[in-house]
């Protein structure tokens, strides 16, 4: 049998599920690696909160990164609000595919990024407005470029797949460019990874460079984009560096990075009880957590959690869909006939009324939550010092009013 080292008294402290825990000091040491790759590489960071929006726990972020990232106006808000803005030496750059309106984006933004050179003209002269009677809160503007080269599978998570909505394919630029010109584009944004590894980005640097490497004199920045997967173990931090390093050198530009997964990797968990056990071919359980509700990425990607037992005080890890002697498949609360997180199996039988903690469940799952079929949305909580804290419970009006 495989046992967690996790601590059980905050374990214990746990009574209302499904609830998302961070491990602070786990988040700590993911931002002190990432704060040492600015440092050594002169990337600039971003938070981007569409993978990470654990604002409660946000005074070691706004420390250690230099700002963050946002697909729209809330998010960019909550950027300024949370991390920091201009005001506090922060970046808060957004890119969005298509801008409905900008003006309410104006007192937050540090840079926007255009999907296309049409939405560009359309807000130029705002913008150039804005920058003209408040110097103080200059807005630098870029555009997002797509160089047809993308090692991302599945394709819904690819932004470089054929017929791709994200970014503008070189011969539009080149077209765009003979057009419109460059002048008042400062910068180049680029994003073509998924929890990858930095040999991605050494292989991916070419055919960025090959299409629009020629439009970069004069330029201010260049921005890599997220799914860098720096803080898993197995990530190659000095190859980004000299990559990132070799880049703003050849150049001359500032080279911005946007991790949200790896900001929040491995830093959490989310845990649940299981409410009864039943029979048809298999030994299904019944959970309050449910895959469609608070991880649907399990249904998107799909993936399998990692998972761990609380049975009698004692922490007992998955052996597997069949390598235990004790096998189960996890579903979740809703009518959704597919709200099934996957098969699991133990070394001891699984009872009614026992924890189930899915592992790695801050990032890319806070942010997807829904309320279908009226399932509450899991509390928010904070292990730090040993000690469990609540931080936040939702209830019935959570529900009512997002319908």
């Amino acid at each position: 049998m495989t046992e967690s080292t996790r601590d059980l008294d905050s374990l214990r402290a746990i009574t209302h599920t499904p609830c998302y825990v961070l491990e602070r000091d786990k988040l700590i040491a993911n931002l002190n690696l990432l704060e040492s790759v600015q440092h050594e590489s002169g990337a600039k960071i971003l938070l981007a909160l569409k993978g990470y929006a654990f604002w409660r726990c946000f005074e070691e972020v706004r420390q250690a990164l230099s700002g963050s990232t946002a697909s729209g106006l809330y998010e960019a808000r909550l950027g300024y609000e949370e991390v920091g803005g201009r005001e506090q030496g922060k970046e808060v750059c957004v890119f969005s595919p298509a801008y409905k309106e900008i003006d309410s984006l104006l007192s937050y933004a540090t840079h926007i990024i255009f999907n296309s050179f049409a939405q560009w003209q359309k807000f130029k002269p705002i913008i150039e407005a804005h920058n003209t009677t408040n110097p103080a809160q200059y807005i630098s503007i870029g555009l997002r470029v797509n160089p047809l080269y993308s090692e991302v599978t599945p394709e819904i998570y690819n932004p470089c797949a054929p017929n791709s909505r994200l970014g503008i394919i070189p011969s539009e630029f080149a077209k765009g460019v003979r057009e419109f010109g460059l002048d008042g584009i400062e910068g180049l944004h680029f994003h073509t990874h998924c929890e990858q590894n930095s040999d991605a980005l050494q292989r991916t640097l070419p055919h960025f460079i090959k299409h629009f490497g020629q439009y970069l004199e004069g330029k201010k920045w260049v921005n890599f984009g997220g799914g860098h997967h720096i803080t898993r173990k197995d990530y190659d931090v000095e190859l980004l560096i000299k990559l990132v390093r070799d880049f703003r050198v050849a150049y001359d530009v500032e080279v911005f990075l946007e991790p949200g997964e790896a900001v929040g990797w491995q830093v959490g968990f989310l845990i649940g009880n299981v409410i009864d056990i039943v029979q048809n071919q298999s030994q299904i359980a019944i959970l309050d957590v449910s895959a469609s509700a608070h991880m649907p990425d399990c249904l998107e990607m799909p993936y399998r959690p990692s998972v761990c037992k609380m049975s009698n005080g004692i922490i007992e890890s998955d052996r597997g869909e069949n390598v235990g002697a004790y096998r189960y498949r996890f579903g979740g609360p809703t009518c959704l006939a597919g709200d099934v997180i996957g098969d699991f199996s133990f070394d001891t039988p699984l009872c009614v009324g026992d924890k189930v903690i899915f592992e790695d469940m801050l990032h890319y799952t806070i942010v997807k939550n829904n309320t279908f079929n009226g399932v509450p949305l899991p509390s928010l909580g904070v292990i730090e010092n040993g000690k469990f804290r609540k931080l936040k419970e939702f209830d019935y009006l959570d529900y009512k009013q997002r319908n």
